[in-house]
């Protein structure tokens, strides 16, 4: 795996392009726009920085990783690579035009990934012309933070693909857990339930956003609330792994809770779009219910 193309530059594609660029291998970091793609090197770089300042890794690492990735807009530019891993937005038809623009510049050999959160990776694989050469790698957010990285085989994907890709999580200094291919595989499976159990919680007024979120953080001792949690990961996201699992599962305790759906409609999808559960407008978020 001398050199690895990530598709999407958002807050998992350049966090995967972080952790890859210092682990040694060359990186093509693509987004729909070349800006937003070098934008996305800033906070790579930003976030390098916070790791040499807490002594995780070095100056002369973090100057050498920098200078492994390379930004584009081009998929054409995958040409090389030995692993292209997609990290685009959770949405299965964008996901499929991306496999299939990329697949007509990858080489024969080389292996193809989703971050996909929920989505089928057998599904995804039949979209390409390679599905013994495609798997499932999901990465957790922050990816640099982060030790997990689920590991899904479609049921075409080879023995050979499996172990390579476990191989490559373990050199990247993550730990893999091998899901099979349901609906949000593992940990999405048991946490976004309890997401949007925490919404529907707020929803009925069993209590407000801080009380609920002060309630898992003291009583269950979460790092973090589930509405922040909920803000953290995209309320978009969150949406969409609840249909996957509504549709997938056909079971009502999947339900996405109303009140998610309209946040998402009035675009307050989380800290990415500056409100959700809070605003974070200010120095402090402030609940906004």
């Amino acid at each position: 795996m001398r050199k690895v193309g990530v598709i999407g530059a958002g807050q998992m594609g350049n966090g995967i392009a972080h952790v890859i660029a210092l682990g040694g291998h060359d990186v093509i970091l693509a987004d729909i726009s070349k800006e937003r793609a070098i934008e996305a090197l800033g906070i790579i770089r930003h976030n390098m920085e916070r790791q040499v300042n807490r002594g995780l890794t070095t100056q002369s690492a973090m100057d050498e990783a920098i200078g492994r990735i390379t930004a584009t807009d081009k998929l054409s530019d995958m040409s090389d690579v030995d692993l292209a891993i997609e990290a685009a937005t959770e949405k299965e038809n964008v996901k499929v035009g991306i496999f299939k623009e990329l697949c007509e510049s990858l080489k024969p050999e080389a292996l193809l990934a989703t971050n996909t959160s929920s989505i089928s990776i057998t599904r995804l694989a039949a979209s390409t012309d390679r599905p013994e050469k495609f798997i499932g790698m999901h990465f957790m957010n922050p990816v640099p933070v982060m030790k997990l990285v689920e590991v899904i085989r479609g049921i075409a994907t080879s023995e050979e693909t499996y172990k390579i890709a476990c191989q490559f999580i373990s050199d990247l200094g993550k730990d893999v857990a091998i899901a099979e291919d349901f609906p949000a595989f593992i940990v999405n499976r048991i946490l976004l339930p309890m997401i949007n159990e925490a919404i529907y919680t707020l929803y009925e007024g069993v209590g407000s956003v801080e009380a609920i979120d002060k309630a898992m953080r003291l009583g269950a001792n979460h790092p973090m609330g589930p509405l922040q949690l909920a803000d953290f990961i995209g309320l978009d996201t969150c949406l969409s792994i609840m249909q996957v699992l509504y549709e997938g599962l056909a079971d009502t305790k999947y339900r996405p809770c109303p009140l998610l759906v309209k946040y998402v409609e009035a675009g307050w999808i989380g800290r990415k779009a500056g409100r959700g559960f809070y605003d974070y407008s200010g120095d402090e978020p402030i609940p906004t219910r």
